[in-house]
């Protein structure tokens, strides 16, 4: 249900941002702003930490901890990375006076790439909380289950990032 309301909110999101994108009330556009290099490299880290949360479910399936631990800390890695990128984003974009006050469009794209990104915040805090209570509780029938999960949150946000990254970026550079 959790992940059905999820889809649901971001469908909403990724319509309002169809329907604004091109409401810049004369200010900057997607072209102006958007560096796909940094974004590019923002999607390959999400991929990739979709990649080691997926071999972190093989190897708690395996009942394997170590290899469990070092997944799910290569998973926290490159989504923090990812989320550094998107914050220094943010915040070149505030800097150059960019920010979701400026336009219908900014406003939807804030709201839109801001809310994946809070999202994946909160992954990270949950995937903080399955590490330890794989190492402090085992692989326990009711911790494996969260950690499914878990993965299922996790690729999700992948799923809508893909989505992101095609409408909003690529779309958004595209002349």
């Amino acid at each position: 249900m959790f992940l059905l309301s999820d889809f649901i909110m971001f469908s909403g999101f990724y319509a309002a941002y169809a329907v604004l994108s091109n409401a810049t009330a004369a200010g900057p556009t997607g072209l102006q702003l958007f560096d796909l290099r940094t974004v590019a490299i923002e999607t390959a880290c999400l991929l990739l930490s979709s990649f080691a949360c997926g071999m972190a479910t093989i190897a708690f399936n395996a009942r394997n901890q170590l290899w469990t631990q070092v997944f799910y800390f290569i998973t926290g890695l490159l989504g923090l990375a990812f989320l550094t990128l998107e914050v220094k984003e943010f915040a070149k974009m505030l800097g150059e006076g960019a920010g979701p006050d400026r336009s219908a469009f900014l406003s939807a794209f804030f709201t839109l790439v801001g809310c994946h990104g809070l999202h994946v915040t909160i992954g990270l805090l949950w995937l903080g909380t399955m590490m330890a209570q794989f190492y402090t509780k085992g692989f326990r029938p009711d911790i494996m289950r969260r950690g499914l999960c878990f993965g299922l949150f996790w690729h999700a946000l992948d799923i809508i990032w893909v989505g992101i990254f095609t409408n909003v970026y690529l779309l958004g550079t595209s002349a």
